[in-house]
């Protein structure tokens, strides 16, 4: 509470011209920036289950239909669109850090962040400038949604391969980098499609076509015996779906909460993930993490926007991500059981997240509720660069960078939690 009053001060001292500046940006990411989003294929893994609850898909809505354009000047903080980042990274096997094996193909949801293909893309979604990455090898920006390295980069150095996981639309990078490690993620998408539209980012099927490119690629760079190796003894990590439902479900009236009550649109999601891994699953891969929801009702974003308790966190949401985690450790448990070889496992950032948030200093934090940069309230991706003076000069402190996205301190508490648990089978 005491950090709320301190950012509360210093929005107080907000100039009016930054004011009208973020205003404008939330606007135009919700009603001028045109679509750069593809068509899915055939094998859209937005297709229904064909085992378990059943629902019928509702008729596909572009996203300027899911957005109350009539209402956009009356938007509040709540209805920002800003969304929280999505990973997707692969990463090859401890035993083998000399040899080319995949450390960890990730897919990652806020809030966790990772290495962004958005820097590729015509979107509004970047953070491919300072202050993000001041912390990280050089200071330099890398698209990275913190001030330094994210989860995925240190899992991959706990597992003995590298420091950092390249993203797979970086020009920079070639298959020999790639051959160790790879990021497929896109900040701000989801494993609804319409979830990728918000913000005109990569949608998740579009990652799965990315990475049959690299099977490809890896295949022609080591040849078929040894690139098979490297699919089959990869790590892949998946973790998804904050986006779809801060960013979509609870952010538009006349969208997909109309469509589904939020039990049905669980399931709907659940049914996305199984198809998607099982497609994974069928090109070879046989090692893979599903991650959870984090306490999305905890980032400093919404709490910003429920000022009527207090800044507390908003338990509805809370309760929502605990419902899926739920879902998902039992597609876990059904996957397992049905596709022979594989070893999936499901990977619970909630608890430890939630346990910092509400005992900081047991982590050596002292803010929870604000973030590091800007106010603390709502600056993400462009509305966090320099030109804000608000930006707090030790990230250390704070649990989070943005007001989605952890600090790089967080991430390393967050990986090493999950190298010695949910991922510690495949270290042996």
């Amino acid at each position: 509470m005491q950090s709320l009053q301190r950012s509360l001060q210093k929005l107080e001292n907000l100039p009016e011209s930054m004011e009208t500046y973020m205003s404008g940006y939330e606007i135009q990411s919700l009603n001028t920036f045109p679509s750069q989003v593809e068509s899915s294929p055939m094998e859209n893994v937005n297709a229904m289950p064909q085992s378990g609850t059943q629902l019928e898909l509702p008729p596909h809505q572009e996203v300027n239909d899911l957005i109350p354009t009539k209402e956009v000047n009356n938007l509040s903080l709540e209805s920002s669109s800003l969304p929280k980042v999505e990973s997707h990274t692969l990463v090859g096997p401890p035993s083998q850090k000399k040899s080319y094996k995949p450390v960890v193909p990730t897919y990652v949801t806020p809030p966790v962040p990772f290495p962004s293909n958005n820097n590729a893309i015509s979107t509004l979604l970047k953070s491919n400038f300072e202050p993000y990455g001041r912390d990280f090898f050089g200071g330099k920006a890398t698209g990275r949604f913190s001030n330094g390295r994210i989860p995925t980069d240190f899992i991959s150095e706990a597992f003995g391969i590298k420091p950092i996981i390249p993203a797979y639309l970086d020009p920079t990078y070639t298959i020999e980098d790639f051959a160790t490690g790879v990021c497929f993620a896109s900040a701000g998408t989801g494993y609804d499609n319409a979830t990728s539209k918000v913000l005109s980012v990569i949608p998740f099927w579009k990652e799965l076509e990315y990475y049959k490119q690299y099977q490809k690629d890896l295949r022609s760079y080591l040849g078929n015996e040894k690139a098979n190796e490297v699919i089959r003894e990869a790590l892949y990590l998946l973790s998804i779906g904050t986006n779809d439902f801060l960013e979509n479900y609870f952010l538009f009236p006349n969208g997909r909460s109309s469509q589904f009550s939020i039990e049905e649109y669980q399931e709907f999601l659940v049914g996305i993930a199984r198809n998607f891994v099982t497609q994974l699953y069928s090109l070879g891969g046989r090692k893979i993490s599903i991650g959870g929801l984090p306490p999305m009702g905890c980032l400093p974003l919404e709490r910003a926007t429920n000022f009527l308790s207090g800044g507390e966190c908003i338990e509805k949401y809370n309760d929502v991500a605990k419902q899926f985690n739920q879902k998902l450790i039992g597609l876990v448990k059904e996957l397992n059981m049905k596709l022979v070889g594989s070893s999936f496992v499901y990977s619970d950032p909630y608890g430890l997240l939630y346990d910092m948030i509400q005992n900081p200093s047991t982590y050596g934090f002292e803010d929870v509720a604000v973030a590091c940069c800007g106010t603390g309230f709502f600056e993400m991706g462009y509305l966090c660069d320099m030109m804000n003076h608000f930006t707090c000069k030790d990230a250390n402190k704070y649990v989070f960078w943005d007001s989605f996205h952890p600090t790089e301190k967080t991430n390393a508490i967050v990986a090493d939690h999950a190298v010695k648990g949910s991922l510690a089978q495949f270290l042996v």
